[in-house]
């Protein structure tokens, strides 16, 4: 970077710390941290409250129920439920620009999963405790913050719901938002709350792209029709083959076969078999090269079986073929914000402005969807401490939560404008 550079970036930062300075002395964003302080007891009602809904992928209707519920109770603005269920509400603000401020309302867990929600002391346990009830729970906090404070922003603020982050669900939500809604065009930046934490800012968006394999043959009897080519046989040597790819150290890339499934009883030969792989890295070239090998493996594994029947069945007999489809299930865009992006750099000025300590990292979250388009966007945690995610054992801690309200708070308030 030149000097004249360095000089118009230190200038900038200097003016953005001027900046949140004079936010965070408003009287009134101090009443609303204030009441950040004395509201922790409703804050863990709600986040409890949210997180005993069920919401598996694509079943998230109650949860978005619950949560228009409360924006509307909030008397926050206007209140709408879109045709894939994310949940919006909209303060207008004094131009036409928008600032999105969203939470993912979805789970990973089905929808049969017993949901535990508890309080142990201070802190909460269950599944989806953390991941995301603790980051739905801040979106209203710091919604409710702005309305009963009646703090001033120049663009309008959009908050939201939104559905299908996890899984299956492929960011449908975020992708309905920028791609369909009526803001697409007009949302200028975006703060995604997800999770726990202040310790880390997501700026770069880690790409995914997921596949379904399915291997299909003619079945049979495991006594009189030994010999058949296996659909399982095949698919376990794709594995061992697809287990062998190389991955690369730098960009960081990585797969993984999370789910195997087939066959119908022990003495059956079975007529299919299937099994789930999700590929990732930063690079998207190296997403496609794993998938061709993931592809590659799984054709070289349905020739080994088929030979491998043709040479213990009787070969007068006519050879029956397998069949096998590689089905993408899931595809998430990747990308990363430029170092001076205003979303980013808002986010690290309120972190020095609150002395808390947060690295830039790279993971796949809601905000993919924007930063693969080019639009400003960042995704942070909503306070407190977390652990256990996606499993029965989540937790949330409390300690903290203030600093996560108050950090969101800034931000979005930097992000909107705040009129002097």
């Amino acid at each position: 970077m030149g000097q004249l550079a360095q000089l118009a970036t230190a200038d900038n930062s200097l003016r953005l710390q001027r900046e949140i300075s004079r936010l965070a002395a408003m009287p009134e964003v101090r009443s609303a941290l204030d009441w950040f302080r004395d509201q922790e007891a409703e804050f863990t009602r709600w986040q409890m409250e949210i997180a005993r809904i069920p919401a598996p992928p694509f079943g998230e209707m109650a949860r978005a129920d619950w949560l228009a519920e409360r924006f509307r109770a909030l008397r926050i603005g206007e209140v709408a439920k879109d045709r894939i269920g994310n949940v919006h509400a909209f303060r207008k603000g004094l131009g036409d620009e928008v600032v999105s401020i969203s939470a993912h309302i979805d789970t990973v867990f089905p929808a049969n999963t017993p949901l535990n929600i508890r309080q142990q002391g201070t802190k909460l346990y269950g599944p989806g405790i953390s991941d995301n009830a603790a980051g739905v729970a801040a979106l209203v906090a710091v919604a409710a913050a702005i309305e009963k404070f009646l703090l001033r922003h120049e663009r309008s603020l959009l908050f939201i719901g939104n559905v299908g982050e996890e899984g299956e669900g492929d960011l449908r939500g975020m992708r309905h938002i920028f791609t369909q809604s009526a803001w697409k065009d007009r949302i200028r930046s975006s703060l995604v709350i997800d999770g726990a934490g202040t310790e880390t800012i997501v700026a770069e968006a880690l790409g995914s792209r997921r596949f379904e394999v399915i291997v299909r043959g003619p079945g049979g009897h495991s006594w009189s029709d030994f010999g058949a080519p296996n659909p399982i046989g095949a698919l376990g040597r794709a594995i061992h083959l697809f287990s062998q790819t190389r991955v690369s150290a730098s960009p960081k890339s990585t797969f993984n076969i999370g789910v195997i499934r087939g066959g119908t009883s022990v003495n059956s030969i079975p007529e299919s078999a299937a099994m789930r792989v999700d590929i990732r890295s930063s690079s998207t070239a190296e997403i496609d090269r794993i998938e061709l090998e993931l592809r590659r493996a799984v054709e070289q594994s349905i020739e080994e079986e088929e030979l491998r029947a043709r040479h213990q069945r009787d070969s007068r007999e006519p050879p029956a073929w397998l069949a096998a489809e590689v089905v993408v299930i899931g595809n998430r865009p990747g990308g990363e914000l430029g170092a001076q992006a205003r979303a980013l750099e808002i986010a690290r000025a309120v972190d020095s402005r609150l002395g808390n300590s947060a690295q830039v990292q790279r993971a796949s979250t809601d905000a993919n969807i924007p930063i693969s388009m080019g639009r400003d966007a960042i995704a942070i945690g909503g306070g407190g401490n977390g652990g256990g995610a996606h499993t029965l054992q989540e937790w949330f801690d409390p300690s903290g939560r203030l600093l996560g309200l108050t950090r969101i708070l800034l931000i979005v308030l930097a992000l909107a404008g705040a009129p002097r």
